[in-house]
Order: C-alpha cells, then sequence, then structure tokens
C-alpha cells in the first residue's frame, strides 16, 4: 500500500532547461492540494515569460543543431530505454504524486506508472523498425525512384491535464522523442509534480541537452509557449474548449497540432442486455477516477420498455460504491481533483434538477466526508438528449439515463452531440454490435465494456479531437514527410516492386 507521505521532487525550486536546473527570475509558485485534504502539499517552481523564453531556445538549439535528429533510430531507442529504467527507480514516488494530487484510490495509483512508463519502451522498439525511409519507384523524366520519408516534426510542446499526468504526458513524449523531435514538457499547474520526477529521470539517463525541458506553469505562460514561432508542434490534451483556443492560434501560424479533448460518450444498452448485469458493468466505469475521465459513459441509452429495470441496476450499484479516503482499504472513489471543478460539478447537478431531470440516486455530499471535494456518485433519468446534462461534459461520477424506442432512435440520439471520443453497447450479440459501432461517430467504441489501449490508436471525432494518440498512428503524427526524387536508389535501399498494388519494372 502507499504510503501517506509525498515523495519530493529533487529540484523542486528549479526547472530542468537545456540540461541544467535553474531558478526561475521571477519568483513564480505552483502550489498543488491535496483534494482529500484540502491541505497544501508542495509548492514548486514556476515558469514565467522568461523561462518560456529560455525553455524554447534550448528545445530549438537541440533540434536544429542535435544531436538528436541525427542520430540513428536505434540510438535513440537506447536513450529512451535509459528513461524507462530511470522512471522505473522513481515508481513510488511517481504512484504517490497521482495518489495525493488527484485522490485516486491507493489500489488505483499502486503500480500505475510502471504501467505508463512502459509506453518509453513500446515507443523505442517501434522506432527500431519504423519506416522513416521508403524508396518507390516514380513516374518522372530523369527521375525513376522517390524516397519518402518521415522526418521529425520539431519542437514539440507537450501540454497535460491534471486528471492523467504521467500517462498523459508520456503518450506525447515517448513516440516525440522515437521520431527525432525535442520536448517541452508543460503538465497543469494543479499536478506539476510527475513532470518534475520526469525531467530528473531525463537528466540521469543522459538525454542531450534540450531534448526533454520542463515548464510548468500558469495559463499565461502557456499561452506564451503555444504562441512562440519556435514551437513547431503543439501536443494537447485537455477540453474542448481550450483546446479549440490552442486550435485557433496554431492554425494562425501553421504550427502543427494534435488534440485529445473531451466527450460525452453514450452507452447504448439493447433488449437482450440482462438489467441485473448493467449496474454492476457500468458503475465502476463512470466512477473511476470520480469520473474525471474523458471517454466516460455520461448518457446511458435504454430501452423504454425496460426503462425501469435499467435505471433501478445503474442506481443500486451507484449508490454501494465507496467513496472516502484514497488510503481506505476499502474505498472504490475518492473526492474530486480540484476545489474550482467541485463546484462545478456540483453546479451541473442542480443544472440538472432546475431542467426537471430527476435524481435517482446521489447529488450531494457523502455522509460524513466534511472535508474534501467528495461528491456521491449520482444518476440521472426522466432527463432528454436536449439537456445541459445531456450535452455538456461534466467530468465528474455523474450520468444521465435517456430512454429509446428504436435502434435508430438510440444511434441519433447517440450522434447527437458535440463531442465523439467513445461510446459501447451493451448486447450478446456481436454481430448486433459491430453494426451498431459502424454508426456511431466515436473514435472509440466498445462491446460491453469499456477499452483503452495505446497498442491501437485513440482519439476522437468532432470537439473531441484532432489526430490520434498510441499505435504507429502515434508515431506518424510527430513527423512531416518529405518526398524525395533520385534517379537511381541510394547506397543500400531497394525499391518497391508494386506501385498502387500492381508489380512493375524497375
Amino acid at each position: 500500500m502507499l504510503a501517506a507521505s509525498l515523495a519530493r521532487p529533487s529540484h523542486p525550486d528549479q526547472l530542468y532547461i537545456g540540461g541544467h536546473w535553474i531558478t526561475p527570475s521571477g519568483g513564480e509558485r505552483l502550489t498543488p492540494v491535496n483534494p482529500a485534504t484540502e491541505e497544501p502539499l508542495i509548492t514548486v517552481a514556476a515558469a514565467g515569460a522568461a523561462e518560456v523564453e529560455l525553455a524554447v531556445a534550448a528545445a530549438r538549439k537541440a533540434f536544429d543543431e542535435g544531436p538528436w535528429p541525427c542520430m540513428s533510430p536505434h540510438e535513440r531507442a537506447a536513450a529512451m530505454r535509459r528513461l524507462s529504467a530511470a522512471l522505473a527507480k522513481r515508481g513510488d514516488a511517481l504512484d504517490s504524486c497521482w495518489l495525493s494530487q488527484v485522490g485516486v484510490p491507493a489500489w488505483m495509483a499502486q503500480g500505475s506508472s510502471a504501467a505508463t512508463a512502459g509506453l518509453l519502451d513500446y515507443y523505442a522498439a517501434m522506432a527500431e523498425t519504423y519506416p522513416f525511409e521508403d524508396l518507390r519507384p516514380a513516374n518522372g523524366l530523369a527521375c525513376r525512384y522517390a524516397v519518402v520519408v518521415r522526418e521529425a516534426a520539431g519542437v514539440v510542446a507537450a501540454i497535460a491535464p491534471w486528471n492523467g499526468p504521467l500517462g498523459s504526458l508520456l503518450v506525447k513524449l515517448a513516440p516525440a522523442l522515437a521520431a527525432g523531435c525535442t520536448v517541452i514538457l508543460k503538465p497543469s499547474p494543479e499536478t506539476p509534480l510527475e513532470a518534475f520526477l520526469l525531467a530528473e529521470a531525463a537528466e540521469e539517463a543522459g538525454l542531450p541537452p534540450g531534448v526533454v525541458n520542463l515548464l510548468p506553469a500558469d495559463r499565461a505562460a502557456s499561452d506564451l509557449l503555444v504562441r512562440h514561432p519556435g514551437v513547431d508542434k503543439v501536443a494537447f490534451t485537455g477540453s474542448s474548449v481550450v483546446g479549440l483556443h490552442i486550435a485557433q492560434i496554431c492554425a494562425s501560424r501553421m504550427a502543427r497540432y494534435t488534440m485529445e479533448l473531451g466527450g460525452k460518450s453514450a452507452a447504448i444498452v439493447l433488449d437482450d442486455y440482462d438489467p441485473a448485469n448493467l449496474g454492476p458493468a457500468l458503475a465502476p466505469l463512470i466512477t473511476l477516477l470520480c469520473g474525471q475521465v474523458c471517454i466516460n459513459y455520461s448518457r446511458i441509452l435504454v430501452p423504454r420498455a425496460r426503462h425501469d429495470s435499467y435505471v433501478e441496476s445503474l442506481a443500486a450499484a451507484m449508490a454501494a460504491t465507496v467513496v472516502g479516503d484514497p488510503l481506505g482499504a476499502a474505498t472504490q472513489m475518492g473526492p474530486l481533483a480540484i476545489r474550482r471543478h467541485h463546484a462545478k460539478v456540483m453546479g451541473y447537478v442542480e443544472q440538472g434538477k432546475a431542467e426537471g431531470a430527476r435524481v435517482v440516486t446521489g447529488g450531494g455530499r457523502p455522509q460524513g466526508l466534511d472535508r474534501g471535494f467528495y461528491i456521491q456518485p449520482t444518476v440521472f433519468d426522466r432527463a432528454t438528449n436536449g439537456m445541459i446534462i445531456a450535452q455538456e461534459e461534466i467530468f465528474g461520477p455523474i450520468t444521465t439515463v435517456i430512454p429509446y424506442d428504436s435502434e435508430d432512435e438510440a444511434v441519433a440520439i447517440a450522434n447527437a452531440s458535440e463531442f465523439g471520443l467513445s461510446g459501447a453497447v451493451y448486447t450478446q450479440d456481436t454481430d448486433r454490435a459491430y453494426a451498431m459501432a459502424r454508426r456511431i461517430r466515436t473514435g472509440t467504441f466498445t462491446q460491453n465494456g469499456r477499452e483503452y489501449d495505446l497498442t491501437v490508436p485513440f482519439g476522437g471525432f468532432k470537439k473531441s479531437g484532432i489526430g490520434r494518440e498510441g499505435a504507429r498512428e502515434g508515431l506518424d503524427a510527430f513527423t512531416e514527410i518529405k518526398t524525395v526524387f533520385l534517379p537511381s536508389p541510394p547506397a543500400g535501399m531497394k525499391p518497391e516492386l508494386t506501385r498502387f498494388g500492381r508489380r512493375v519494372a524497375v
């Protein structure tokens, strides 16, 4: 079991920029708070405008002058594996940071960093086999060959949210490093500690100066980073509102970007699914991380004829969820992560009531938990898809049950959203499940559950984002494509013998 004490970074008063720990010139500070006790955890250094300039300059120099992008994929992979090993040494500290800053239960935090750090090993292996160079036949008059090259996109600003600080950083850092990019880590101001430990690991692993830079910052300094002409690509995870703001800035200067944003995912229950099984299947997914999960099932669509039995099952399972101290052995759900977010989520509860929806269970603070940002798992019914609680991302342990009369209507309701990140269908018939999946405009869809696997692409439609994280597609996103025409193949390259699927002469 994790200890209650927080592991401190080695350099809490400094930032890691250009291979050195430096003291910020403006004296900015961040103070994360324990959401279970409402007590400050630690005060750490934050970046101001001067440090934004230093970080971009360091990353720019490391990219433009090397050696990182000029190293072979095998050399970069070896350095990434050293970084993974250095992170593994800090596993308990990283797990403790997640528990203390976000309030996830100890059972969920314990060992979580080890699995997340595996992204570095995963992309290190991919770098060694990735087709950075692809020789193809061409139809040029003088040049019969084309080398299609994937080159590093450049300097990357990796911006992470507060709900999954380490994972959100590594799913950007790992493929960026594999591609040959240099990276500026910009954690959320509410959860900066993992990024400090990640910077320590980068130093221990001997990554060249400027390849990884640490820039915890408030919103003003973050905006300067996104606007900086020295940043080639922004990789962002967070709310759709902030994502749209960043996308507009990037578009104004043609900077590349990928976005993993919000969701309002629907779980569609078909009439062959046993109501008794629905609550136990869905409640753990809705309450995971206190509902602060972008792929949360916040709309449950059920056949109108069996509506009451489905609601009863779900409400009973949600009400039985054990809410409490993250360190408690029996705790299944801890608090919301941030004071202002707790107020926002409670505001949605009141909004749902005002709209005419009925609170079947929950809707308030758990009895006996007077301190901390706690909330009861909550189920609404008597709702329509047009209500605010059914359209806006709440980001809490709250779900809304909406009845439907036909599968066509269920599809229409599920798709009537600005978001398209995740979704599910609950049925025993895989053919019906796949047919339903193909009709829903969402980036991920699961039969009878919710899968999150970064060895396959992850991302969303519509306002849920642009691009994909995970798998090869996650590495593709950190590259630019260049085509080089040549009269003969370069030494050591063999041309493809097909063109548009047909064999050609070479």
